[in-house]
Parts: C-alpha cells; structure tokens; sequence
C-alpha cells in the first residue's frame, strides 16, 4: 500500500545495518543508521501545552473503535500522578519492562511516565510467550512489568515446567481483567511478586484506578486479603468518581448498592476524535464508563461487570465476572469467560467457555460441582464448553462479542443446526 501513502518520507526497520532485510519501500533504512545520523543538538520545539501530542484508538469489542486524542498537557499531568508511591512509583532504580503495547491507551502512559523517573525501559516486542518474556526478565534485571492476564498466565506455566526461579522481579500490574486468586497466589507466595489491579480506559489517559493497600487494609492476609486485590482499586490524584442509578441519582459506597460508574478529571476525554458531537460528559463533567460497579467506605472500587457483558435471566441480573472469578478458583482451569446466549424461557442465559492448563482434565459435572459451592444455583451456566483457547482483541482481552456471535443459539439451536464458524 505505499503506493497509496504519498506523505510517507520514511520507513524506519527496528534492526541495524547487517541485519536489514531488503525491501522495496522508499527511502528505508535500520534504526540505528538512522539515530546515527543525528548529532544531539537539538531543541525541543516551544508548544502550547494543549497541542496534540498522540492519539489512541478504544479496544471495546463492540461497535467501531473511537479515537481519543491526548494533549501534552494531559500526557504530563496524568504520568506526574500515576508515579506517586501507591500507583506506578517508578524510580531511577528500577528496570521497567512494559509488555503492554504502545497503542494500547497509550502504553498505560508507561513510555512517558518511566522515563520521567529516570528507569530503565525495556520493550519486548511480539515474543511474549512465557519463555521469552522470562529470558528477558532475567537477563536485564527486570524490578517491574506489567500488562493483562493472559501474558502473565503463559509466564507461569513456563515457571511450573522448568522449575526456574524469578531473582529480580519485585512488582507486576495487571489490567485489562483481574488476576485470578491462583495467579496472586501463584505469583506472591511461590514467587515473592507483588500484584498489584490497575483500571482504566482509553478515555481516562488511561489510568483510573490501582489497587494499593491503605492503613485500613494493610494487615488483611488470606482470602480477604486476596478479595481485596482483586478490586480495581482507588482512584489516583486527578480522579474522581461516583456511582448512580439509571435515573441518575447518587448511591453510597457502602459496598452493597451496585450503579453505574462516572469519573471526572482533567485527563478524561471530553469527546471523541473526528466526531462532531457535543460533549460526553454529563451536567457535573463526568464520564459513563459503562461499567457496573460498587465502592466501599475506603474508596476501593470492584468492578462487577461491563454493562454490555451482563447476563438478564429471568428479569434478574447475572455477573459474567463474579462467574468468571468463581471458576477459575479451580486449580484446573487457566483462563474462562462467561457470556450470555438467548434462551427461550429466561431470556439469557450464561454460557462458559474454558481453557485448561495443560495436562488437566475436568467434565462439565466436575466444573458445575465446583461452582455450586461459589455461586447462587440459578447462576450456574446452561452450557460449558471447553476449548483449547479463548479468542483474544489485539489488547489481550478475551473477545466476547466473538464467543457470543459463536454460542448465540446455543441453547435455542440443537448444535447440528447451527451454522459452521
């Protein structure tokens, strides 16, 4: 297609000179001739601090993505916050490796914000098989990392089947869905890795939340300790958020009333890019997430769905996430996802999909068995199906919208009948 991109000077191949590949693309050349080429005196270009600065594009996995365009402004004041001590608290010393691409709601600002506290930053390009994320781990030293479930998953079955140890890790954030307690339990006990759920979304600039400990939490040990961090935490300096009803009016952080969550900030996008349309936020300036969620009465926030992935039977609401969680407390299970499909007395009904770790085997009995004693009996899913993996956004979210599309007759259909993907 460069036919087709005529304001393209360059093409820049992240290699040096004897490993450059030959190519019919104008003016080419490795990354290191190119920085070569540079002599170091330079002077940053005098900005207003509303410029635009990078623009990065939503992940949701329904409707077409929309872009969110980030100012200077936003980029420093956000990455200024999010490195305070109880969220990313970057320092000189550290060796930040960011598994988390750039693309994605701005590398969770990770490229801006390590930098700035003077760490190291070590990008592991498209290898993020759990082998290889360990050899490099190990050989720069790595203090902390971060990025989604899936990744970290694959970097544990890689230490179960070698036996080796992880020497220099101190810290890993996980977004994007929380971890598992086999993961915390995994990562902290056997490992001596702190974990820590984080929260946010492209429109946030992104970071909304993170879930470090406070006075009135820092003795909790065992399950509440592991409950806790499976929340999606406190909101940073700059954020704030409530909750509401659907007519709009205010709930209490009480950790019982469940509500629409809103943020407000001076790094939260007003509108989305190329759209003429007024403002998104409502009459006080906060943001719909479009995500359920409840607070405590110490600020720490739990997600307990997206709106779009709740499952209605029978008039009655069903948490995909609360079903998720429940399931992957079974030793035998590595990653699952719960999805509504149409049913035709209760409307929807959950279908789970399962991935197991390797060399497991459990039957759809052993699975409901395990469920019945950590969910109410009318939450137990009418289908499960097992699957060797789970479809995957470029972000490394599982893809719902596809696992539905795929199961959306699942229990009106006899299988036979269905349409072959």
């Amino acid at each position: 297609i460069c036919s087709q991109l005529p304001t393209i000077e360059q093409y820049i191949f992240l290699t040096d000179p004897g490993n450059m590949p030959k190519t019919r693309l104008r003016n080419a050349i490795d990354y290191e001739s190119w920085l070569a080429e540079a002599d170091g005196d330079f002077a940053w270009s005098s900005l207003d601090e509303n410029t635009a600065a990078g623009l990065s594009y939503t992940s949701g996995t329904t409707g077409r993505p929309k872009g969110v365009l980030y100012s200077h402004r936003s980029i420093v004041l956000l990455s200024l916050t999010i490195n305070a001590r109880d969220m990313y608290g970057f320092s000189a010393r550290d060796v930040v490796m960011m598994v988390v691409p750039m693309y994605h709601a701005n590398g969770w600002s990770w490229p801006f914000t390590g930098p700035m506290a003077g760490a190291s930053l070590i990008l592991p390009g498209t290898r993020l098989d759990g082998a290889s994320l360990y050899e490099l781990i190990e050989t720069h030293q790595v203090t902390i990392s971060g990025g989604v479930p899936t990744v970290w998953q694959g970097l544990l079955h890689h230490l179960d089947r070698t036996g080796l140890p992880l020497r220099y890790l101190e810290r890993l954030y996980i977004g994007g869905a929380p971890p598992s307690r086999a993961m915390l339990e995994a990562f902290q006990d056997r490992h001596a890795v702190e974990i820590i759920n984080a929260w946010g979304m492209t429109e946030m600039g992104p970071t909304g939340s993170m879930c470090s400990l406070t006075p009135e939490t820092q003795d909790l040990r065992g399950e509440d300790r592991m409950a806790l961090q499976q929340r999606q935490g406190r909101a940073p300096f700059l954020v704030e958020m409530k909750l509401v009803d659907d007519a709009g009016e205010l709930l209490p952080w009480d950790d019982v009333a469940t509500g629409n969550l809103r943020v407000r900030g001076p790094c939260i996008a007003r509108r989305y890019f190329g759209v003429e349309e007024t403002d998104v936020l409502d009459a006080e300036g906060f943001f719909d997430t479009g995500d359920v969620a409840r607070i405590d009465a110490n600020g720490f926030m739990r997600i307990t769905d997206r709106a779009k992935d709740l499952i209605k039977s029978g008039g009655e609401w069903i948490s995909s996430v609360d079903l998720e969680d429940a399931v992957l407390t079974h030793p035998a299970v590595s990653e699952a996802a719960a999805v509504a499909v149409a049913h035709p007395v209760w409307g929807e009904r959950p279908l789970l999909a399962i991935v197991l770790k390797p060399g497991q085997a459990l039957s759809q009995s052993e699975i409901l068995s395990h469920l019945s004693q950590c969910v109410p009996k009318w939450w137990l899913p009418d289908a499960i199906v097992f699957a060797d993996e789970l479809p995957h956004t470029a972000t490394g979210k599982i893809y719902k919208s596809a696992l539905r599309d795929r199961y959306c007759n699942a229990l009106t259909v006899p299988e036979s009948s269905r349409d072959p993907v």
